[in-house]
Order: C-alpha cells, then sequence, then structure tokens
C-alpha cells in the first residue's frame, strides 16, 4: 500500500507540472520564394519603389529591371515617385526621402525593396533578390474595392490576419498610369536612344490617402481578425486622367518594413489571395 501511495503521489506531481507549464506552439511557415503554399496563408508580394524622373538618364536602369520584374513574377507591386524638374513630380516627397537617405540630398537614381531594403545596383542584373522577397505564405492578406464615379473615390481596404501583429501601419496610395512623356536615357536600354520619345510612364504617385508613411492601425491584428478601412475622397487634382488610376496598399511593419503590398485598378473587387 506504501508502494502504491507513492506511486500515486508521482503522478499527481507530474500532472500538477504539466499543467502548470506554459507550451507554446509556433507553426509559422517557410516564407521563402520557393516554399510550398501552406492551407491559409496568402501571396506574398515584393513592393518596389523606384525613385525617378524624367530627366533622370540612369532611372532607366531601374525602369527596365522592374519591367523585368513584372515580365517574370506574378508578385510585383512597384511604385514610381517622381522628383525634381518633372511633370510627375510629387511635392511632398520628403518624408519617404527622410525614410531612406536621412542625412544627404536625393541622388538619383534610388530604389528599395519593401520599403527599406536598397536594391543592388546594377538592378536588372540583381532580379534575384527582389524575387527573394516573394512567397506563398504570407501571414497578412489585402484585398481591395473601389467605385470611381462623379469626381468621387470610394476605396474598402480589407485585411485578414492568420498571425499575430503589433505596431503593425497601413499606407494607401493613388497611383496614375499611361503617362506619356519623353524620358532621358544615359543606358543601353530602351533601344539606347536618348532622350526616348513617348515613354509610358506607369504606376506613377500621385497622391497618399494616408500618411505617407502609414496610419497606425489601432485595431486588433491577430490571428482571425479581419478588418476594413473604407475612404471617400474627391479624386486627386494631381491626376491628369481619372481613367487611369489604380492604388497600392502596403502594410507596414514599426521600422517601415513592407510586410506585404498590393495594386488594384478602379472599380476591381478583390477577394483575398489564400491558399486554399
Amino acid at each position: 500500500m506504501t508502494k502504491l501511495k507513492f506511486f500515486l503521489s508521482l503522478i499527481f506531481l507530474a500532472c500538477l507540472s504539466a499543467c502548470t507549464e506554459t507550451i507554446v506552439v509556433k507553426n509559422i511557415p517557410d516564407g521563402s520564394e520557393t516554399a510550398p503554399p501552406v492551407s491559409g496563408y496568402f501571396k506574398q508580394r515584393v513592393l518596389l519603389e523606384d525613385y525617378t524622373g524624367t530627366w533622370c538618364g540612369n532611372c532607366t536602369r531601374v525602369a527596365y529591371a522592374i519591367d523585368q520584374m513584372y515580365e517574370q513574377s506574378d508578385k510585383v507591386v512597384s511604385i514610381a515617385i517622381h522628383n525634381g524638374n518633372d511633370p510627375y513630380h510629387f511635392p511632398d516627397y520628403q518624408p519617404l526621402k527622410d525614410l531612406i537617405m536621412p542625412n544627404s540630398d536625393l541622388e538619383l537614381p534610388q530604389s528599395r525593396l519593401n520599403r527599406t531594403i536598397v536594391w543592388t545596383s546594377p538592378e536588372p542584373y540583381n532580379l534575384e533578390q527582389a524575387k527573394a522577397l516573394t512567397g506563398n505564405n504570407s501571414g497578412l492578406g489585402i484585398a481591395m474595392s473601389s467605385t470611381v464615379e462623379n469626381g468621387m473615390i470610394n476605396l474598402d481596404v480589407n485585411m485578414k490576419f492568420v498571425q499575430n501583429y503589433t505596431g503593425l501601419k497601413l499606407v494607401v496610395y493613388v497611383l496614375e498610369n499611361h503617362l506619356i512623356h519623353s524620358q532621358a536615357n544615359y543606358t543601353t536600354y530602351y533601344g539606347n536612344i536618348n532622350p526616348v520619345p513617348a515613354y509610358e510612364h506607369n504606376h506613377v504617385l500621385r497622391h497618399n490617402i494616408t500618411d505617407l508613411l502609414g496610419d497606425p492601425i489601432s485595431e486588433a491584428t491577430t490571428v482571425g481578425q479581419t478588418l476594413t478601412k473604407s475612404y471617400a475622397i474627391p479624386m486627386p487634382s494631381s491626376v491628369s486622367n481619372p481613367e487611369n488610376i489604380s492604388f497600392v496598399t502596403i502594410l507596414v511593419n514599426a521600422d517601415n518594413l513592407a510586410l506585404n503590398a498590393r495594386a488594384a485598378e478602379k472599380n476591381e473587387v478583390q477577394s483575398f489571395e489564400q491558399n486554399p
């Protein structure tokens, strides 16, 4: 009987220890470019930001790299931020400049991956650096829907989370496409012509709906949460042709690193790019 009581006591202590121990199970899938998709997670897009100008002869190098990325991957979002003596100059660029070059002037071209990572020059020879930031298993997804009519933009930005996040910020931009203007060109790209006549400028930043660096998300951004932010704004006066606008949404962390991004055409209704 004494041995039986001793044995039962050991079982009780073992159970008590197991019950009071906190066990954290982490189930974050491989986020690398070639990792297979895991059910419930989202397409991971890379954000390419091109600090450029129609007057900048070396900026065609970055533009060509972005063209190549779009040809080789469906996981790309790009933004062209024009600066200087340029018809598409974005006048409020200072916070973006301070983000990437806080202690010096903005010398073009400049390019960034996921907002803060320097895209190694020459960019057309370093496409793999950008592709390595794409994947199938992001813990957060983005889907937009919009109506553009009668001079008004109504945009819903939907966000869904399958991982826990803190300190997220939401960035929402209006872009314009199909802007035709000559482009200085000191490279051999685009036919080795300087300037390139009637060059088509796309993904041009025209207006920021949120703060340029993002509005803090005060709501819970935890597993299973879905959030919607709705915006209603007049068509920005900087837009040349309302028929050619598009939208970009970026979710960034507290260090301004983009965790995921997505582009949408006007009047498009998107679903989450979630793995089945």
